[in-house]
This record gives structure tokens, sequence and C-alpha cells, in this order.
């Protein structure tokens, strides 16, 4: 029986989306301005990288044709192969807002049909009410911050009033998200966690998609550092999924880095946390090894989005793009006969574009393995046909949403 391996490359999109407009995103491209900044040599960091954007695998297979018509014109700078090694394509999002469970929802064949909850842009994020149920109901003095911020500026900025109070540092994005920073040691991991459940059951019947919690450790601004025990505190998708399907059906879904939260920890079997890039591919590697026939496979990179994008970082997004592309062989060379690997991308972040949240774009779609016939499947118009095309693949009946590809 064949596996499946479904690569999310958090935010990696590839421009074009026909509603970018509706998003305020109208001309947004993560590859294509990443590739254009570095071109022309805007992408160059002393120790880290330098020169036009070198994705020599993706490249081979099908990165830049893909991109090429969902935005227009190939990446700037990127040489063109003349062979192509894999099926590729890319895919609109069809789920309302451009943040992380609906793009991973969707892709899974279950799209968000409904709209998430937001706080306000203007004044103060969190209502009086709210935060006086969720300080009495958790036992804290109060709050900092009660507004939209960068994760990593706003611990800069209350950091050491937060250590000094107890107060947890509470802050939001344009996403359907509820974040909460607090020290590790000073207010304590295990304190934090339950915090971010208080406020999860409060924050239901306001449809918010995410609480995350954010832990740091350090102890003044400039050494502040965000840890690996980042957990996000999700609703469950509206309806079962590709992976409670597998699940029903018998076979073990691997969530490897944050697919566990996102999803609620519905549809999966096993459970892999990872800090980084370099140590989720480490892990996805791992669970190849394990994974039985009929299982999938399923990874978050997250630096690309969280690292990166967030922080408006054109070289260092480069940079771990380069990386992920170099240790693409090393996936190859752990496929059997029937095995199927799926890159892919939940929304764009393009680094690029003004302010600091995500950016509606098409999707890449690259898939490959023994025996697949390279072909273009032109531009989907759901990434929904992702988690169809797995269903189809590994023989489990498929859902309503999406068609496969195969």
């Amino acid at each position: 029986m064949p596996r499946a391996f479904l690569f999310v490359l958090d935010s990696f999109g590839v421009g074009g989306a026909p509603d970018a407009t509706t998003y305020g995103d109208e001309g947004a491209n993560t590859l294509g301005h990443i590739a254009e900044f570095c071109a022309a040599g805007a992408g160059d960091r002393e120790g880290l990288r330098a020169g036009p954007l070198q994705l020599p695998n993706m490249s081979a297979l099908g990165l830049l044709h893909l991109a090429k018509a969902a935005s227009g014109r190939f990446p700037a700078g990127m040489p063109v192969p003349e062979k192509i090694y894999a099926t590729y394509g890319s895919a609109n999002e069809v789920s309302r807002g451009k943040d992380t469970p609906s793009g991973h929802w969707e892709i899974a064949g279950t799209p968000v049909t409904f709209d998430w909850g937001y706080f306000p842009t203007e004044g103060d994020a969190f209502s009086p009410d709210f935060l006086d149920s969720l300080c009495r109901a958790a036992d804290v003095p109060g709050i900092l911050g009660n507004c939209h911020a960068s994760g990593t500026d706003i611990i800069a900025r209350f950091g050491e009033e937060h250590i000094r109070t107890g107060k947890p540092i509470c802050y939001t994005s344009t996403d359907s998200v509820f974040q909460v920073a607090a020290h590790e040691t000073h207010f304590g991991l295990d304190r934090l966690m339950t915090f971010c459940a208080i406020a999860r059951a409060l924050l239901d019947p306001m449809n918010i998609g995410r609480v995350i919690a954010r832990p740091f450790v350090g102890e003044r601004a400039a050494s502040f550092e965000r840890t690996g025990n980042r957990r996000d505190f999700s609703v469950p998708p509206p309806e079962p999924t590709l992976l409670d399907r597998l699940v029903k059906e018998g076979r073990n879904v691997h969530a490897v880095g944050k697919i566990g939260d996102i999803f609620a920890h519905q549809g999966v079997s096993r459970v892999i946390k990872a800090n980084g890039n370099q140590a989720l591919m480490d892990a996805t590697l791992d669970a190849m090894d394990t994974a039985e026939d009929g299982d999938l496979v399923f990874t978050n990179f997250v630096d690309f989005d969280m690292v990166y994008g967030h922080r408006r970082d054109v070289p260092g997004y480069a940079a771990a793009l380069e990386a992920f592309d170099a240790r693409l062989p090393e996936v190859g060379g752990k496929l059997k006969p029937g095995d199927l690997v799926i890159l892919t991308a939940d929304h764009g972040c393009d680094p690029t574009w003004r302010g600091t949240d995500h950016t509606r774009e098409r999707v890449p779609i690259i898939a490959y393995g023994p025996g697949l016939r390279p072909r273009d499947i032109g531009i989907r118009s759901t990434y929904a046909d992702i988690g169809e095309t797995i269903a189809r693949h590994l023989r489990i009946p498929t859902g309503q949403h999406g068609r496969s590809f195969l």
C-alpha cells in the first residue's frame, strides 16, 4: 500500500490570488519578490547568503513554471530548467481569511465557509468584560499590551514589566488570533498554558480561531528570545478532514511540528515536536523511516512564516528556502515504490509587503514520487484538491470539496 508525505512550507505563496484585492494584497508575491530582491542584491547578508535565489531541486520539480502560471512571470534571476520531473501547479484558496487554520483545513479537504471573529484594529484590542473574566479566572493582576503587535516587538517592549508585575502580554494581529507572551520561568510554562486554555474557552463564543502561547526566556529586552514551546489552542475543524478520514480507515497520521495544534489534535495518531526548520526536517526524515503502508506524514515548516515572513526578513527567508531545497534529495532517498510527496503552502507572507501580516496568494503544488508522471495540472480552484489527491492515493473515500489531480 502506498504512503504519502505532505509538507507545508508555511507562507510560501506564489502570488496571483484572484481575490487578493479584497484582502488589500493585490500584487503580493512571496516567491516572486524574494527572487526579485535577491537578483537585485537586496537579499544579501554577510555570513548568510548572497546573489540570486538558488532553488535547483524545487525548480527541477516545476516551481518556476508553476510560479509563472500563477503570477504571470518567471521569478527573477533563477535559471529555468529545460525538463521538469514532477507534477506541478498552483491553487486558489476559497476559505475566508488568510490564516493558518483556514489554509491547513482547506488543504486537508475542509474549506472554511464561515467568517472568523476578529479584534478591533483601533484602540484597545480586547474588551474590558473579556479581560476582567480572563484575569479573574486565571488569577492574574491584569495584562499588558492589549493591541495589534509583532510578537518580537511586543516582548521587547513589555517583557521587563511583565517580569516585574506578573502580568501576561496579550496581543493580536489581523488574523483571528489571541496571543499570549509570558516568561517560561518567571511566569511559568504550565501557568501560561493554563492561562491560554482559559482564554480559549472564553473566546469560543467570539469564534476566534486560535489562542497562541508564546513563551520566552531572557532577563532584559536585548536578550529576550522566544522558545520552541509554543502551543496553538485552535478550534476544531467544522467537519471531518482528511486526517479524520484516514484515522477512521485505520491509518496513522504522523503530525510533525504544529500540525497537531492546528487540527485541535483531531485525526492525529502521533505528535512529533521539533523547533526550527532543520530540526523539523530531521524529524520528518525519521518519521519517513517509521511510517507504515497507508500512512500520512504531515509536516509544517513554520520558520518561513514565523521567523522570516512576519519579520519581513528577505535574506533570512531566502536562506531558509535554499536550506530546505538542499535537503530534498534526502527526502527522495527515503521513498519507496508507490510513495507520494506533495509540497505546498497555506497562504503567503510576502517579506517585502507592507505591515507584518499574511498575504493572500496562490500556493504551489509540487507532487512527485516513484512512477508518478510529470505534468502540468494548472491552477486548481481550491486547496482541497491536495487533500483529495492524497485520499485517492491512499485509497480511502474522497470528500466533497475537492478533486484529485492524479
